[in-house]
Parts: structure tokens; C-alpha cells; sequence
């Protein structure tokens, strides 16, 4: 096993410097600063595209930790130039938080603010933060912290979509499958992150209280106990409004919400969250892995047989954990194996200068007219898996 796991962390290496890393350094843009935000299925480069403000932040998440994962300086070097983006052109200093869009050159282009979007930069600023030490960024993250807290929450959990002075708005960004959410388990998710990450970075207790209260939405709003999966999209008093389960969300919380526990170390959070994070896990296992690969959702019974790259990504990353927890359910250890063969073999790219695919059909081909880069397109979740999967196969 010891030999076994030797090699698939080189694998994982080889893939993060050979592919990802080399795609998204490539897209630096050093006229108007940040990061190319487009790019076709041809491999075309659209350089006066608009930059999505969360793919700078994404971006910008990914090179710290690039940095924090293979000590190279160069990286540091493109995360400070994520960083200064989002400083210069994403930050509204009038009105708090970060736009959802920029032009090319910077200009604004959607100045909407986003729960989303927000949590995104606390992510991304505290990474920053970790490995630069620039305390302006971790005063960044904290004026966010504070639009978040004051702008975009009631009583019962994080509100979603706003224009730029903070008034509601519909929900179209965060909203999909016909129906128009005012709250989304994917915004608490990633809420949850964001805080995780800045609560590991300064133990501040007044996030660590926040961090509890959304694990126990989790458990208590958002987990279906008798479907074995979370709800997607809700009203405003967390009633789930659609027949959905979205497996790529089931297997990326069921580790992401370890995560947050662990960083809390909280005895009680630990024992009130486990029991729910181990059955998201089990109940993807059956339901959604086949063809050694993960389905994308089931919407009113019905599958999507799409094979999304994210998906596949944190599939990696939750089989992983779920088998760290649970080492005799080697079935899962078997699911890594897998699937990170279906990636090396079928999701990425192999045409010279590309990354990943965005989805592939259920024959294996790629899907049609999704490009290669676009706001949502990111190195992210595929980075990440490969940063955790360095990391777990260490231990």
C-alpha cells in the first residue's frame, strides 16, 4: 500500500507542474494585470474578454497554495499579481465586498455584490495572507468579513444576491434547474470555507462562532436524513423548493465540512457533524459512481450523465477522506484510483497547451461548445485535489 501511495502522490505532482500549473501561468495577463478570462474550445485565448471576479479570486487561492505546497517563489509571485487584481479592480472601496465582473482593462462591468462571491475573496485573501504575510490582504479579508456579516445574513443564514449598495436582488447567478433560490446550499458552503480558512489563519472566535452556526444549518436545515443527500435550493426559511440532488456538492461538503470541524476542533461539532458527512460519502458511493467517474446530479429522478470536471475533482479528494476516516471500506481507496485514472485518461486535455476539459459526454467525448476557460473555469477544484491528494498520501 506504502508503494502504492508513493506513486499515485508523484502522479498527482507531476500532473499539478505538468498541466495545471503551466496552463494558468500561461494566462497572465501583464498589460492590464490579473488573468485571461477566457479561452475556447479551439484554444483561443479571448484577451478582451471580462474577468470574472471569481476566477480572480480563484486564482488567486490557487497560486498561494501552489506556493505553500511547492515552496517555489516564482508562485508567490503570481499570487501577488492575482492579489493586486483583486485590490485595484474587484474591491469596491466605496461601497465594501468585491463586483462580480471587470473588463479586460479592469473597468467595472457588474458591480453586483454576491454572498458567493464574497466568500471566495475571504478564501483567497487568507491563503494569501498565510503565505505572504502581507497584512493589508488579511485586512482585505476582514473588511469582507464584516460587509458579509452586516449586509448579507438574517436570522437564519446567509442571504445571496444584492446590487452594489447592498439592496436585495433576484438570484439568477446562484440559481439553476428553473428555479429561483433565495438561499442555496452552494452559498453556505462556501461561506463555510471562506470562514474556515480564515478562522485557521487567525483563530478569531467571532468566526469560529459563525463557522458553528452554518455547520449546524447543515445538519439540520440543509441534510435530508431520509434521502441520505442535502437539499440545492431553498426559500427563505430553508424549505427546499426542488426535487434535486447534486452529487459533485454531496462529495466535496462531506470532506469540506470535515475540514471546518477540524480546523474548530470542537469535540461537539465533531460529533454532531461525522455521522452526516460519512453517510454524503456512502450514499454518492451508490448512487452516483459508475464508469469510474461520478455523475453530475439527479434532477426529479432523473440523471445527468454528464461527466463535469469539478465533479470528478472533488470526487477524488472526498473518496479519499471518506477512506482516511473509514480505512476497511477500501472500496473507496478503490474509487481514487479510478476516477484519477478517468481524469489522467479522459477529462484532460491532452492537446499541447490545454488543461482540462469541461465535461465530457457519457461516451467519453467531450461536450460541446464549453470552452476551456470561462468565469467559471478554474484551477481551483483540480488544483486542490491535487495539493490534498500530495498531502493526504504523505500521511
Amino acid at each position: 500500500m506504502e508503494e502504492i501511495k508513493k506513486t499515485l502522490k508523484k502522479e498527482f505532482e507531476d500532473h499539478l507542474n505538468q498541466v495545471i500549473l503551466p496552463f494558468w501561468m500561461n494566462l497572465r495577463d501583464n498589460q492590464y494585470g490579473g488573468f485571461y478570462g477566457y479561452v475556447d474550445m479551439d484554444l483561443n485565448v479571448v484577451r478582451d474578454a471580462v474577468k470574472g471576479c471569481i476566477l480572480n479570486n480563484r486564482i488567486l487561492w490557487f497560486f498561494s497554495n501552489a506556493y505553500m505546497t511547492l515552496k517555489r517563489p516564482e508562485l508567490l509571485d503570481y499570487a501577488k499579481h492575482a492579489y493586486e487584481f483583486l485590490k485595484n479592480a474587484c474591491l469596491d472601496r466605496e461601497c465594501g465586498g468585491v463586483y462580480w465582473s471587470v473588463a479586460c482593462d479592469g473597468r467595472v462591468e457588474e458591480d453586483m455584490k454576491h454572498t458567493y462571491n464574497q466568500a471566495f475573496a475571504i478564501y483567497a485573501l487568507s491563503s494569501y495572507y498565510d503565505v505572504s504575510g502581507d497584512q493589508e490582504a488579511l485586512d482585505i479579508a476582514w473588511s469582507i468579513y464584516d460587509v458579509i456579516e452586516a449586509n448579507c445574513k438574517d436570522e437564519l443564514g446567509y442571504l445571496e444576491a444584492f446590487d452594489r449598495n447592498f439592496k436585495p436582488v433576484s438570484n439568477e447567478k446562484l440559481s439553476e434547474n428553473g428555479v429561483m433560490a433565495e438561499k442555496t446550499m452552494n452559498t453556505l458552503l462556501h461561506v463555510m470555507e471562506g470562514y474556515s480558512e480564515l478562522y485557521r489563519v487567525t483563530k478569531d472566535e467571532r468566526v469560529g462562532a459563525n463557522l458553528r452556526w452554518m455547520l449546524e444549518i447543515l445538519v439540520k436545515k440543509v441534510y435530508n436524513p431520509a434521502l441520505r443527500r442535502q437539499e440545492v435550493f431553498f426559500d427563505r426559511e430553508w424549505n427546499s423548493i426542488i426535487d434535486l440532488h447534486s452529487y459533485g456538492h454531496d462529495i466535496e461538503t462531506s470532506w469540506l465540512a470535515d475540514r471546518a470541524q477540524e480546523i474548530l476542533g470542537d469535540p461537539e461539532v465533531e460529533a454532531m457533524l461525522l455521522p452526516v458527512t460519512k453517510e454524503l460519502a456512502a450514499r454518492i458511493y451508490e448512487r452516483a459512481y459508475c464508469d469510474s467517474s461520478l455523475l453530475n446530479e439527479c434532477e426529479r429522478g432523473v440523471d445527468s450523465t454528464i461527466r463535469i470536471w469539478w465533479v470528478q475533482a472533488e470526487a477524488v479528494v472526498g473518496f479519499m477522506n471518506a477512506y482516511q476516516r473509514c480505512p476497511e471500506k477500501t472500496e473507496y481507496f478503490e474509487a481514487v484510483k479510478s476516477i484519477w485514472n478517468y481524469i489522467q485518461n479522459v477529462q484532460t486535455d491532452k492537446r499541447p497547451g490545454s488543461e482540462w476539459f469541461w465535461s465530457m459526454d457519457a461516451d467519453r467525448t467531450p461536450s460541446a461548445g464549453k470552452p476551456i476557460v470561462e468565469p467559471w473555469k478554474c484551477p481551483y477544484h483540480n488544483g486542490r485535489m491535487c495539493f490534498e491528494m500530495m498531502k493526504r498520501l504523505s500521511e
